[in-house]
This record gives structure tokens, C-alpha cells and sequence, in this order.
């Protein structure tokens, strides 16, 4: 769970360090959800998108609360946990428990489209194929096939002279107009990080992993950001949980409470 979690519109070469430590530092639900999340937050230095992280500690909080410490091991009961959408829930029931429901992301998407139907498929066909397809043994196995296909052959600019199902593939038989750009599940491009508020964010956040700050150091550490900005930013980090406002100082959240009780 750690790892798809982590693995959410994230490359797999970033993720293995972080994973390393996170496990290691957390092995098991409980471990987590017991710690502050300024904690989870320092190690998930360099992944981004760090509402995953608080989900994924609210979600370890769920399962020792409601779940006796072991991740619920079918999709309805991992849907109900913050921070795990369909494809989530798939991979986790197929690849750690060996369930039989279809994994689809952007890879599986682009396969479906292109080698099974050479149509556009939207979200419900496009489950509704992948399920077709599942074998009766082996599942998970065929998931990670599936996965494996989109990622190094059926890629955004295909492979398809060196593609193993090439001779079989829809739209290499047939031709016309590529059909996964604009299918369920294939990722659509991302609006420029450079400058971005997703990008001061993590620079915000970068700091205050080293320590609290105060809004002054924050406007010298953080590049390109103006007081009215970094205050807008400020708050809603503190509206997504992230961070914590207290007196003159911003604190990752849970560590005010951590140093107070410290002291």
C-alpha cells in the first residue's frame, strides 16, 4: 500500500529510496499511524504531492483504529481508507492478497485502447475491458504484465517495432488515429512545475523539515515568493493539514506538540 501510494503520478526511480526508509523506519501500520506526521513528512522528502503523505498516515490511523493493525485485504474496505482511489485499491487487493480485479492506470489505458480495441475508451469501458480480460489463475502476475506492457513497450510514443503483441495490436493492424491520448486512465499533461505553486510548496515544506521557521526566514529561504503569496500558500497548507501556524513560527504538523511536549 506504501508503495502504489507513493507510486501516484510519481516515477518509480524516485520512489524506491523513500519507500527504503519509510518502511524501515515504519513496518507496520500501527508504527505509523502512532508517530506525528512532521515525521511522515520528512521522509517523504522528494516525492511531492505531499497530501499523499497525510492520507496515507490518516489511512495507517483507520487501519489501528478500525482494522486491528492489518490492511483491510479487499477493495470495498481499502476504498474506505483516505487516500485510495479505484486504481489503489486494485493494485493493493491484487498485488498483496492475489484478488481477481483488473489493475488500470495509464499504461494498462493505453494498452486496452490501442492493442485490444483501437477505439477511445472511456473509464467504465475501459474497466469493463481489463476485467474481460483477467485470467482465472494468476492474476496478479497478469496485472503486472499488463502494467509492464504500457510502461516499456506501449509507452506515450509506442515501441511497436519491438512490442510482443505487435502482431496482434488493433491499431498496429488497422491503423488510424492513435486512441489513447484521449482514453480513461491516460494521463493528460501537467501544467508547468517551474514557478508553480506546487513548486513552493514543496520549497516551503523542504525548509521546514530542517526546523520551524518563522515567515521572514521562509521569504529568504524560499525562492521567487512574495509576502502576500507565501502567506497565501502558508494557509493553505495549514487548510490541507500539512503545517501548523503557532505564534511567530510555521511548524510541519504534529511537531509543535512534539517540541512542546519535549520541553
Amino acid at each position: 500500500m506504501v508503495s502504489e501510494v507513493m507510486l501516484q503520478q510519481t516515477q518509480t526511480s524516485r520512489v524506491l529510496g523513500p519507500w527504503t526508509r519509510f518502511i524501515e523506519t515504519f513496518p507496520s501500520p500501527t508504527s505509523c499511524a502512532d508517530a506525528p506526521l512532521s515525521d511522515v513528512l520528512r521522509l517523504w522528502s522528494g516525492l511531492g504531492y505531499h497530501r499523499r503523505a497525510k492520507a496515507l498516515h490518516d489511512a495507517a490511523k483507520m487501519i489501528r483504529d478500525e482494522f486491528a493493525g492489518e490492511v483491510p485485504n479487499n477493495v470495498a474496505d481499502l476504498r474506505r481508507l483516505p487516500g485510495i482511489g479505484e486504481y489503489t485499491s486494485n493494485a493493493v487487493a491484487s498485488f498483496a492478497f492475489g484478488r481477481p480485479v483488473a489493475v488500470v492506470d495509464t499504461n494498462v489505458g493505453r494498452v486496452l485502447a490501442r492493442a485490444l480495441t483501437n477505439r477511445t475508451l472511456k473509464d467504465r469501458e475501459a474497466r469493463v475491458e481489463a476485467n474481460e480480460l483477467l485470467p482465472r489463475m494468476n492474476v496478479a502476475s497478469f496485472n503486472q504484465a499488463m502494467l509492464d506492457l504500457g510502461a516499456q513497450f506501449c509507452t506515450s510514443k509506442p515501441r511497436c517495432a519491438t512490442c510482443p503483441v505487435s502482431r496482434t495490436c488493433k491499431w498496429n493492424l488497422e491503423g488510424g488515429p492513435d486512441p489513447a491520448p484521449r482514453s480513461a486512465s491516460v494521463s493528460r499533461p501537467q501544467s508547468t512545475f517551474q514557478g508553480s505553486d506546487r513548486q513552493v510548496r514543496g520549497q516551503v515544506l523542504a525548509v521546514l523539515r530542517e526546523k520551524p521557521q518563522s515567515i521572514r526566514e521562509l521569504l529568504v529561504r524560499v525562492d521567487g515568493v512574495d509576502a502576500q503569496r507565501c502567506a497565501t500558500l502558508i494557509a493553505a497548507l495549514v487548510a490541507d493539514g500539512l503545517v501548523e501556524h503557532r505564534g511567530p513560527l510555521v511548524y510541519l504538523f504534529g511537531e509543535w506538540r512534539t517540541l512542546s511536549f519535549a520541553r
